[in-house]
């Protein structure tokens, strides 16, 4: 039996994709206003406006990722003898280019995308040719927005590889927390945590800080914590979540019970401190003599049918398609690494990467 190869770990191209005149003009038209706004930043810091400044350091990051290129040295080579994006031909060291990407700021990258973020959310209020999903339609009639909640290990990113599974643990990267817009598709906020051993529950004070009533979130079964649960409804913000195997729950009421769908208001918690009982629904699906359960604090089926409940769930995965772009364009570089700088940096490439579907769509980047 053929071994399945890890994209991840696939021979790298060695030549970089050829620049795009018509993606070259529409990321300086974008880029030049957000790289500006930052020089206050940027002299705040105590940066010095020098050769490998924030316009400069920008653009290289941006051809690593869109260009696909295979290595620091090679982007120095590109720089060194062609330029790019809106960077003239500069002599610079593989070294100096190195050690700049290590200590830049990665506060200043986060916030030359965060400046995006509105025209691209205006962009797609205007755009005809997608669609969403009838049962995000019906859902936004009911909440104000769909929010994804997705923590992530980095290390665990990592070891999920196959090939790598004997390789001796090194120093691991730290924990993301990461809120992303089901509808736009655009991330709201992300989080970064050196330790990569703390809990979800981390985050839980920064998600109710920024999430607003009214509000729908999927939630990663990370966050199954039901006191953060109360504080939502408490909030009026509602959720779904997948339950845990072996959780113990009261049935109150059936709201449906046939051959592959059960629908039933429950309790769950067993009334002590960290676990109080909390009234939710518990939706059943079965797929191929499977059953795939479900929890939501909405717990009127008129206000979230089963059958969008699950729907809705599904498209959590969208912010794992967003590591796995960032995964596959770094090569995992940057996610085993013990610099919390180069995680930071790594908030922003998830930014990039996620408005712009790069991985998939490289032709039509912010067209």
């Amino acid at each position: 039996m053929t071994k399945k190869i890890n994209r991840d770990h696939a021979q790298k191209k060695h030549h970089p994709l050829s620049e795009n005149d018509a993606i070259v003009s529409h990321l300086s038209e974008l880029l030049t206003p957000s790289i500006f706004a930052q020089q206050s930043l940027f002299r705040d810091l105590g940066m010095r406006n020098r050769v490998l400044n924030l316009s400069l350091m920008t653009a290289a990051i941006l051809t690593l990722l869109w260009r696909n290129v295979p290595s620091v040295n090679e982007l120095t080579r590109i720089l060194n003898r062609e330029g790019f994006l809106w960077v003239d031909p500069t002599k610079v060291s593989q070294k100096a280019l190195s050690d700049r990407f290590l200590t830049f700021p990665s506060i200043l990258f986060e916030q030359v995308f965060k400046q995006l973020l509105p025209k691209f959310k205006e962009r797609w209020q205007k755009r005809t040719n997608h669609p969403l999903p009838d049962s995000v339609c019906f859902s936004l009639t009911k909440f104000k927005q769909i929010w994804i909640v997705d923590g992530s290990t980095l290390e665990a990113l990592f070891r999920k590889l196959d090939s790598l599974k004997d390789i001796p643990t090194g120093k691991l990267a730290g924990k993301m927390a990461v809120v992303m817009d089901l509808a736009t598709r655009l991330p709201v906020e992300i989080w970064v945590e050196e330790n990569p051993s703390i809990s979800e529950v981390k985050f839980e004070e920064n998600i109710l800080n920024l999430v607003k009533s009214q509000t729908l979130l999927l939630l990663d079964r990370g966050f199954y914590h039901f006191l953060f649960w109360q504080e939502l409804i408490t909030r009026n913000i509602d959720f779904i979540t997948r339950i845990k195997k072996g959780a113990s729950i009261e049935i109150l009421k059936r709201f449906t019970n046939s051959h592959d769908l059960r629908d039933s208001l429950i309790n769950i918690g067993d009334g002590r401190k960290k676990t109080p009982i909390v009234t939710l629904r518990l939706v059943e699906i079965r797929s191929k003599n499977k059953w795939h359960s479900y929890l939501t604090s909405v717990t009127s089926p008129e206000i979230l049918p089963p059958h969008v409940v699950v729907n809705l769930y599904g498209k959590r995965w969208r912010i794992e398609e967003a590591f796995n772009t960032v995964k596959r364009l770094l090569g995992l570089s940057y996610l085993w690494t013990g610099s919390i700088n180069e995680i930071e940096k790594t908030k922003a490439e998830i930014n990039y990467c996620s408005v712009s579907r790069i991985g998939k769509k490289s032709k039509k980047l912010f067209l």
